[in-house]
Order: C-alpha cells, then sequence, then structure tokens
C-alpha cells in the first residue's frame, strides 16, 4: 500500500483525530447534527435522519459513505483504510467493527493492504459483528450477535456464527 494510503495529509488526518477525540466523542447524546456536521467537515458523505453516537470511532471520514435513515450505535468502529459504504435505512447496533484493512502476512514486512466493505439498504448488524475487509452484506440481511463476517452475504438472508453462515431467509411481512 502506498504511503499516501489515508488520503489526506499527516495534518488533517491528526487534526481529525484530535476532533473525534473531543468535540465529537465530548458532545452530548442528543447531538447527532453536531456529528454528522463534524464528519461532513472531514468529508464524509452523511444522508439525511443519521444517528451517531458518540463513542464511535472513525478512522478516515472522507472515506465513509452513510445513507438515509441510519444508526450507528455506541463504541462501533469503522476503520476505514479504504471506503465503507453504508446504504439507506441500515442499523450497526453496539460494538460492530467494520474493518477495510489489515496486513499481509505472507509478506516478511507485513505490508498493510485495504479493501472496501458495502453494507446495502435495509441490514442490521446486530451487536459486537465483525465485518472483515473486502465484504458486502447484502440487502435486507442480519448478522447476528456476536458473529464474524469474512465472505459476502447475500441480501435477504439471517446469519449467525464465526464465520458467519446462512440459517435462514429473512421474511419480511
Amino acid at each position: 500500500m502506498p504511503g499516501d494510503f489515508r488520503g489526506r495529509s499527516k495534518i488533517v488526518t491528526q487534526l481529525w483525530w484530535m476532533i473525534e477525540q473531543t468535540l465529537f466523542a465530548w458532545s452530548p447524546q442528543f447531538f447527532y447534527p453536531w456529528r454528522r456536521f463534524l464528519l461532513r467537515l472531514f468529508g464524509a458523505k452523511i444522508g439525511k435522519n443519521v444517528l451517531i453516537r458518540s463513542s464511535v470511532k472513525i478512522t478516515y471520514p472522507w472515506y465513509v459513505e452513510i445513507g438515509d435513515n441510519c444508526w450507528i450505535g455506541e463504541d462501533c468502529v469503522l476503520y476505514s483504510l479504504s471506503s465503507i459504504k453504508i446504504g439507506n435505512n441500515v442499523a450497526l447496533a453496539h460494538k460492530v467493527y467494520v474493518n477495510t484493512g489489515g496486513h499481509d502476512y505472507a509478506k516478511e514486512t507485513f505490508d498493510i493492504f485495504a479493501k472496501p466493505v458495502v453494507i446495502e439498504d435495509e441490514c442490521w448488524l446486530t451487536n459486537d459483528v465483525y465485518i472483515a475487509p473486502g465484504v458486502t452484506v447484502g440487502r435486507g440481511s442480519i448478522v447476528g450477535a456476536r458473529s464474524s463476517v469474512f465472505k459476502d452475504i447475500p441480501e435477504g438472508k439471517i446469519c449467525v456464527g464465526s464465520p458467519a453462515k446462512v440459517i435462514k431467509d429473512r421474511i419480511i411481512t
């Protein structure tokens, strides 16, 4: 991965991290518009009616896109070394970890790599879910608590486990 993988200068990156740890993290629970403003100021694309809790961690907001009517819960991490695209009407419960990067263990130098993550419309990732680099969670799918998703999830499924496996179709009535 090239040395400029952050997508912004070191100064902008450090400024974001300082603001995230103070103005973002210290904001009262109901200051959702304030947190959306700060994220947009640093290049995130945030839709309408998005609620992001103050304990959320976002590595590089300029790689994050969140659609309308979404909820990003307590202690979620958006480790955005590459793009994270979250569709409309998506809920990330508490302690969800969306990971776009890692290290290449096959190389002696453990080079950093990054792969985008997509969470399509109408998904619900319940508590303590891990999403690996390069994964797409298909429209309308649900991932159960404490599941780890290492491969794409088809649309309209309910998945659980580590690794997450489809257990049944999601039927919307």
